[in-house]
């Protein structure tokens, strides 16, 4: 019940907001636009070591994420150009915020990690291309949304491992949770890709037996 409080609380603020923007002619690409230079912020403090900031600043980029398509809608602004737009620069946003923890954890740094590295670049390898099967399969006739890791559980895992990295030198053990963050990205990720590439042969192997 108090979860469901807090959710249907920050829904009716995001409405809000967004009844706002839309009303006041804020055009959709501006907030998307808006949104992924929150993110290169977002990335720039996790290469820095701010995690925690970052963690913050990622909620913020996200909050813009949610409403550029509600304004769209609720203006009547949707175009194709601005889907595009939006699906494109979300791939940005991944990217750079997986590549400020890259350079975090591959600088010559006490809390420098070569195995932290390569599962960071791993989640974004497979972060990416799990968005990309889903448009490439979506061009060719088949919708394949699904997987258990996409990109708003993703989103969250990053904030959960950001907020709880304010400290480098405790040994708490809800502190300094990234790298437990890292490998469930990294794994999950690859899993969610190898699970949608099977759905999708599965989908395309019906259509052609169906022809």
């Amino acid at each position: 019940m108090f979860g469901a409080s807090i959710g249907n609380g920050a829904m009716r603020i995001i409405n809000a907001m967004v009844r706002w923007l839309a009303f006041g002619g804020v055009s959709p690409n501006i907030l998307t636009v808006i949104g992924v230079s929150i993110n290169v912020a977002c990335g720039i403090l996790f290469g820095f070591g701010e995690f925690f900031w970052a963690g913050i600043v990622l909620i913020i980029a996200n909050l813009f994420d949610m409403l550029d398509g509600n304004v769209a809608r609720l203006s009547g602004r949707v175009t194709k150009f601005g889907g595009f737009l939006d699906s494109s620069l979300d791939r940005v946003s991944d990217m750079v915020v997986f590549l400020g923890i890259i350079a975090f954890y591959a600088g010559n740094i006490p809390q420098h990690s070569l195995l932290n590295t390569v599962l960071a670049g791993v989640a974004m390898m497979f972060s990416v291309m799990v968005s990309y099967t889903t448009a490439r399969s979506e061009g060719l006739g088949v919708k394949a949304n699904v997987g258990f890791l996409q990109r708003p559980e993703r989103v969250v895992l990053l904030i959960i491992g950001a907020l709880s990295t304010w400290d480098w030198n405790s040994d708490f053990f809800l502190f300094n949770r990234m790298p437990q963050v890292l490998w469930v990205l990294a794994v999950g990720s690859l899993w969610t890709f190898i699970h949608r590439m099977f759905f999708i042969w599965k989908e395309f192997k019906a259509m052609e037996s169906g022809a």
